[in-house]
């Protein structure tokens, strides 16, 4: 199979998937006024619980026992806190808080 054949096949497979997620909820659900209950309560907990899951992986390989003792970590978990709070703006406080870490964890400890 040639290079340009397999990068055809695979554009047009990740243009069906893309399709397929905008026509899906059309066709289960239908052009209702009203959203389904359970879909409500799916769209107010799965981004808490996905956020939660991203923050425990980023998490498990920290060591507290040895150096630098989980500080740069912390120091980024602080900084997008604060700065979150202070903007109210996710993806600028992530920003943020990562170009903190790495400035930590390259430069200083």
């Amino acid at each position: 199979m040639s290079r340009e054949l397999h990068a055809f096949l695979i554009i047009l497979i990740i243009g069906a998937a893309t399709l397929a997620t905008r026509i899906l909820p059309v066709l289960i659900f239908g052009r209702k006024a009203s959203v389904p209950e359970v879909i409500l309560y799916l769209g107010r907990t799965v981004p808490y619980a996905a956020m939660g899951l991203l923050i425990i992986y980023c998490l498990k390989d920290v060591s507290l026992f040895s150096s630098p003792h989980g500080i740069p970590e912390a120091i980024g978990i602080l900084v997008v806190s604060i700065s979150y709070l202070l903007k109210r703006n996710s993806i600028l406080s992530v920003l943020i808080g990562t170009v903190v870490y790495m400035v930590l964890v390259q430069a200083v400890f």
